[in-house]
């Protein structure tokens, strides 16, 4: 559940069916009308399909029509999705969460140096964007690492 302190989910984590396909074909005509007409305004419509009569279009910028496409496209594929404003600051305890660790862990990686921070007061605080590239690393590292497993495998024969 979202806090003052976390960003706000846009949607539960993961979409029913229905509401992927229903995301899928939104962003389908929101593709088309960028890519065709440099449509830049949506309108609300009643259950009826009629535009909504107390409900005036709005005009979105072509970016925010992308993203919102490409919201919809990672939706519809029944991929969680948050939005995290800029420069967002975490707690050692959020930024566990992120990546799935202790809070203990996060500590000494922030201690290390590993991980940017700033303190407030006795508190540290996580810039997402830092927390963000540090997972990447983590995440190359890992693979570098099976990399080489496998290759050592194939140069050892042993069946891999």
């Amino acid at each position: 559940m979202p806090t003052a302190n976390t960003p706000e989910r846009i949607a539960s984590p993961v979409l029913t069916a229905e509401e992927a396909q229903q995301a899928k074909v939104a962003q389908r005509c929101i593709m088309a009308a960028l890519d065709h007409s440099r449509a830049y305004r949506i309108a609300v419509l009643d259950e009826s399909g009629q535009p909504a009569d107390d409900m005036p279009a709005i005009a979105v910028p072509p970016r925010v029509l992308r993203l919102f496409a490409d919201l919809l496209g990672r939706m519809s594929q029944r991929q969680p999705v948050a939005l995290v404003p800029h420069k967002y600051e975490l707690s050692t305890q959020e930024a566990a969460a992120i990546l799935n660790v202790s809070r203990p862990f996060v500590v000494k990686e922030l201690e290390a140096g590993r991980i940017p921070f700033r303190k407030v007061g006795t508190h540290r605080r996580i810039l997402f964007e830092d927390l963000s590239a540090y997972q990447d690393q983590l995440r190359s590292t890992s693979e570098q690492a099976l990399r080489e497993l496998a290759q050592e495998a194939q140069v050892l024969n042993m069946g891999y």
